[in-house]
C-alpha cells in the first residue's frame, strides 16, 4: 500500500525507536524531564525565540497561543481557508470565546491594507481585534510556501495596531526549504509560532510552540488547563530530537511531489496544481467522478489519497514514500483511469 493521504502517517525509524527506549526522563510538569528540556531549548534556538514549549499536538499549541494572546470576546483575523478556521473544531470560540473575522486573502496571507481595514479598535461597544493568525505552509491552499516578505508585511501591519501575530507553521520547515532561507527569516516578524515535528520530519508525536519567555510561561499554564501537562514525556521527545535531523530530507519530498504532479497531469480527467512543497491538489472533475469515487478506485489499487473538496483529491509526499513509489502510483493511476 502506498499511503499518500498525509505526511502524518510516517512510521518512526530505528533511530527514533532507539531514542524512545533510551531517553533520559523525568516529570515534565515539574520541568524535570531533561530530554524535553533539551528539545525545547534546541527548538527555541533554531527558531530564534527566547523559549519553546512541547505540545502533544499542533492544534493544542495553536489554541494555547490564541488564548494567551487575547481576551475573551475579542476578534481574531484569519484566512477563511486556514487550519485554525477549518480544522480545529471551532476551538477559537470554544476555548477562548473569540470571534473570527474571516478574510479571503491572496495565497492565504492578507495584505497590509487588508489587515488595516479588518482591524477593529476597542471601544465601549466593540471588544477590538486581539490577534492575527497566519499560516505557512498553507495546507488547504495546496501547501503553498508563503515568502518572508508577505509574512513580514502582514505582521507589521498588525503589530502597528497593537495586534499580536501568531504563525501556524505546522510545515514551516517545508516553507524554509522551498525558499532555501533560514527558518528565522519566517519567524522573526511574528510574536509566536507553532511548528509540527510529526509531519514532514517524521516524529511519532508532537509540536512546538515558541515565543518570548513571558509568553511561554503563560502558555505552560494554558497547556495544563487544556490537558497537555505530560509526565515522562522524554520517551516521545527523544524521537522528536532525532526528527530534527531530517530537515535536509524535505527537498526530496518536494521533488517527489513535483514528479507526482507532472505525472497526474498526464492522466485524462486530472488537472494537478503545481506543488510548492509536498502537497499535490488534483482537480478530478474531468473524470466525471466524485472525488470519493476517485479515492476509492485508487484504494482498490493500493494507493491511498484524500478527498479534499467537491472536485479535489489531495496527495501528500513524505519520508516513507520513495521515488519508486511515485512511479508505481502513476502506473496504477493510469491503469485505473485508462
Amino acid at each position: 500500500m502506498i499511503d499518500l493521504r498525509s505526511d502524518t502517517v510516517t512510521k518512526p525509524d530505528e533511530a527514533m525507536r532507539e531514542a524512545a527506549a533510551t531517553a533520559d526522563v523525568g516529570d515534565d510538569v515539574y520541568g524535570e524531564d531533561p530530554t524535553v528540556n533539551d528539545l525545547e531549548a534546541r527548538i527555541a534556538d533554531r527558531l530564534g525565540t527566547e523559549a519553546a514549549l512541547y505540545f502533544p499536538t499542533g492544534t493544542m499549541a495553536n489554541q494555547t497561543a490564541a488564548r494567551v494572546h487575547t481576551e475573551r470576546g475579542q476578534e481574531v483575523l484569519a484566512d477563511r481557508q486556514s487550519h485554525v478556521v477549518k480544522y480545529e473544531l471551532g476551538g477559537l470560540a470554544q476555548h477562548t470565546g473569540l470571534q473570527v473575522r474571516m478574510l479571503d486573502a491572496d495565497r492565504g496571507v492578507p495584505s497590509p491594507e487588508r489587515v488595516a481595514a479588518a482591524t477593529v479598535t476597542e471601544d465601549l461597544h466593540r471588544p477590538g481585534t486581539g490577534l492575527l493568525c497566519l499560516e505557512n505552509t498553507h495546507n488547504a491552499r495546496g501547501g503553498l510556501a508563503i515568502d518572508p516578505e508577505k509574512i513580514a508585511a502582514a505582521a507589521t501591519a498588525a503589530r502597528e495596531r497593537d495586534v499580536a501575530v501568531h504563525l501556524d507553521g505546522a510545515r514551516l520547515f517545508n516553507a524554509a526549504t522551498a525558499f532555501d532561507v533560514p527558518i528565522t527569516d519566517l519567524t522573526a516578524p511574528v510574536d509566536s509560532v507553532m511548528v509540527s515535528l510529526s509531519k514532514g520530519l517524521g516524529a511519532p508525536v508532537g509540536s512546538m510552540l515558541a515565543g518570548s519567555e513571558a509568553f511561554i510561561e503563560r502558555a505552560r499554564r494554558t497547556r495544563k488547563l487544556l490537558g497537555g501537562g505530560m509526565r515522562q514525556a522524554g520517551i516521545i521527545a527523544g524521537p522528536a530530537l532525532e526528527a530534527l535531523e531530517n530537515i535536509d530530507d524535505l527537498e526530496t519530498d518536494h521533488e517527489n511531489a513535483r514528479l507526482l504532479a507532472d505525472g497526474i497531469d498526464g492522466v485524462d480527467g486530472f488537472d494537478a496544481q503545481d506543488p510548492e512543497t509536498n502537497i499535490v491538489l488534483a482537480d478530478v472533475s474531468g473524470t466525471g467522478l466524485e472525488p470519493a469515487a476517485v479515492v476509492e478506485r485508487l484504494r482498490d489499487r493500493d494507493v491511498l489519497a484524500t478527498q479534499f473538496g467537491p472536485t479535489t483529491v489531495r496527495f501528500c509526499t513524505h519520508r516513507d514514500v520513495a521515488r519508486e513509489d511515485i512511479d508505481a502510483t502513476l502506473e496504477r493511476l493510469e491503469a485505473a483511469f485508462d
